[in-house]
């Protein structure tokens, strides 16, 4: 693992980058066809020109076309969705449940954000217990209200205050299990949830350094859908290690 100092800076250098999550100005579900983007057009930008261009999805691929130009594919890119640089903006579709969605960066915005945590807590640098099963179909709920479909196949056990917790990941991001929590310190951190992605996993174990767990996209944009917590990861106890809501 990165020490933790310089695993803050790359936390923030993401946040700020350009495919970040602070210049996200836009997010428009759109149904398969072709669809005028612009600042008055049938999707609607917040910014930008009267027409941008038009984008076409159509079998799962979705194009970009400037006016006399021809048609341009969107680039697959490693653990997100495909993206398009279409100046002003960085072009992102976002297909949730089989649904497409537009979701638009303003690369003009030149986004800061100051990150407060909690005190370093090595206590809560902890070596679980990690359990792998037969996979499990489940949905967790969503901070919009809707649902999506996940697949459990692991578990992580530790004790605290002489008791076992279970923590479940829902998710997975560059090979590494994501868990999404809650617990007893809501309000001081993000209300909806918090992110913890799973270090150094053996067959028997995996490190779970509460140091390291962040704030959400949602936390940072009304444009990210995020997932919350399913009900084993709500914690009646206090985690003061890690973020602090933004």
């Amino acid at each position: 693992m990165l020490p933790l100092a310089d695993w803050r800076a790359a936390r923030l250098a993401a946040l700020t980058a350009p495919d970040g999550w602070l210049n996200l100005v836009a997010r428009i579900e759109l149904a398969p066809g072709r669809h005028p983007i612009g600042a008055a057009q049938e999707v609607q930008l917040p910014s930008g020109p009267d027409l941008l261009g038009t984008l076409e999805i159509s079998d799962g691929k979705a194009f970009f076309s400037r006016p006399g130009e021809a048609p341009q594919p969107f680039q697959p890119i490693p653990d997100a969705f495909p993206q398009l640089r279409v100046d002003p903006f960085l072009l992102e579709i976002h297909t949730v449940d089989g649904t497409p969605a537009l979701r638009v960066r303003d690369l003009a915005k030149t986004p800061t954000v100051t990150l407060r945590q909690f005190p370093d807590a090595p206590d809560w640098v902890i070596r679980a217990k990690w359990e792998s099963f037969a996979p499990e179909a489940s949905e967790v709920a969503m901070k919009d209200g809707s649902r999506a479909a996940v697949t459990l196949t692991h578990r992580a056990t530790f004790q605290h205050q002489g008791k076992p917790v279970t923590l479940t990941p829902t998710h997975w991001k560059s090979g590494k299990p994501m868990f999404v929590f809650r617990d007893a310190t809501v309000g001081e951190t993000y209300p909806a949830c918090r992110f913890l992605f799973g270090e150094d996993p053996s067959d028997t174990e995996i490190t779970l350094d509460f140091n390291r767990a962040i704030s959400p996209p949602c936390a940072f944009t009304d444009f990210a859908i995020c997932p919350l917590p399913p009900p084993g990861n709500i914690l009646p106890f206090r985690i003061e290690a890690g973020e602090l809501a933004p």
